[in-house]
C-alpha cells in the first residue's frame, strides 16, 4: 500500500491523538491514587483517620472496578458512532472528572456530599479510562500501516507509564515546594486542575 502524503499526516495525528490521550487518561487516574491519603482526611468523617483512609482507598478501588463496564459501554459506542467520537469522548469525560475532584468542596464545608460527590468523579474516570484503552488501541490499529501496527500499537503502551510517572513527579515535586499545610489546604489541587 502506497501512502500518500495525506495519509501519512491523518496517521501521524491519530498517533499523537492516542498517545496523547492515554498519556492523559493514566496521568488523571493516577494522581487520585497519589493523593488518596489527602483524600482521606479532606472528604471523609474525621473521627477515625484510619477508616478515613481506607474509605479514600476503596475510592480509588470504585474506579478500578467499573473500567470494565466503561470497556463495554464505550466499545460498542465506537462500533456504533464512529472511535474517533467515542475516543475524544472518553479523553473530555475524563478531564471533566479530574476537574471535578480539584473543585470539590471537602467533607468540612458540606459533609457527606463531599465523598458521595468524590465516588461519583471517581466512577467517572474509571468509566472513562475503561474506554479509553481498548478504544485508542484500536483506533490507532486502524490507521497505522499494515506492515507497521506493532510499532504503533507498541508506542501506545508506552504514554499509560509516562502518565504515571509524569503524575507521581508533580506530586513530590508540590510537596517538597509547598509546606505540609499549603499542600493540605490548596496544593493538592493543583495537580487535578
Amino acid at each position: 500500500m502506497n501512502a500518500t502524503p495525506m495519509t501519512t499526516r491523518l496517521q501521524r495525528q491519530v498517533v499523537v491523538s492516542a498517545c496523547f490521550g492515554t498519556f492523559l487518561e493514566w496521568y488523571d487516574f493516577l494522581t487520585f491514587a497519589s493523593l488518596a491519603s489527602y483524600f482521606g482526611v479532606l472528604f471523609f468523617p474525621p473521627d477515625d483517620p484510619t477508616t478515613s483512609l481506607l474509605a479514600s482507598l476503596a475510592t480509588f478501588g470504585v474506579g478500578m472496578i467499573v473500567r470494565p463496564l466503561g470497556a463495554a459501554l464505550f466499545g460498542s459506542l465506537g462500533d456504533r458512532y464512529g472511535r474517533r467520537t467515542i475516543f475524544i469522548a472518553t479523553i473530555v469525560l475524563m478531564g471533566l472528572a479530574t476537574v471535578g475532584v480539584g473543585v470539590l468542596p471537602t467533607y468540612a464545608q458540606v459533609g457527606l456530599l463531599a465523598p458521595l460527590l468524590l465516588v461519583l468523579m471517581r466512577i467517572l474516570q474509571g468509566l472513562a479510562v475503561g474506554g479509553e484503552i481498548g478504544g485508542a488501541a484500536v483506533y490507532l490499529t486502524e490507521h497505522a500501516p499494515a506492515d507497521r501496527r506493532g510499532l504503533y500499537t507498541s508506542v501506545l503502551q508506552l504514554m499509560g507509564p509516562l502518565g504515571m510517572m509524569a503524575s507521581s513527579l508533580q506530586v513530590v515535586l508540590l510537596q517538597q515546594w509547598l509546606t505540609t499545610e499549603e499542600f493540605h489546604q490548596w496544593g493538592w489541587r493543583v495537580p487535578v486542575l
